[in-house]
């Protein structure tokens, strides 16, 4: 029974453990000890064990943590900050050219450029950004 509080506690420790890496190899590491020491509790031979740990450890790295990492990097699909104010509507404070000019968006005043060169959009009009370049928004006119 001292092996199988060895596998746990090795389990556990690198379960921890990945808390601080972040990069679900520790984790899987840890379920394969986990899975070791279930294996010991039932038949005590340290062979099964090994061989459990490598087979679950292996399996789990293989299959279940790109499936993890795809899910966990891939987000929930949120614009945030300038991202999410492209494709929004805004309002032109003054004439916005290709060289510069001011939109009210989300409240707050923009620098502007058109997207377009040449085009001219007067004050007052509606506009679409398009892109945000820094802390310019790239805008066309509205449809």
């Amino acid at each position: 029974m001292t092996a199988a509080l060895i596998w746990l506690i090795i389990g556990v420790v690198l379960i921890v453990a990945e808390v601080l890496s972040g990069d679900f190899v520790l984790l899987m590491l840890g379920a394969g000890a986990l899975a070791a020491a279930g294996a010991e509790a039932i038949t005590g031979n340290i062979y099964i064990d090994v061989a459990v740990f490598a087979i679950v450890s292996t399996g789990m790295l293989g299959l279940v943590r790109p499936a993890l990492k795809r899910r966990f990097l891939a987000g929930p699909g949120i614009k945030t900050n300038a991202e999410a104010l492209v494709g929004s509507q805004a309002v032109a404070m003054s004439d916005v050219d290709s060289h510069g000019g001011q939109v009210k968006l989300a409240g707050e005043p923009w620098s502007a450029r058109t997207l377009t060169e040449g085009d001219v959009i007067e004050a007052g009009a509606h506009v679409t950004v398009v892109e945000i370049k820094g802390a310019t928004a790239i805008v066309s006119a509205a449809i």
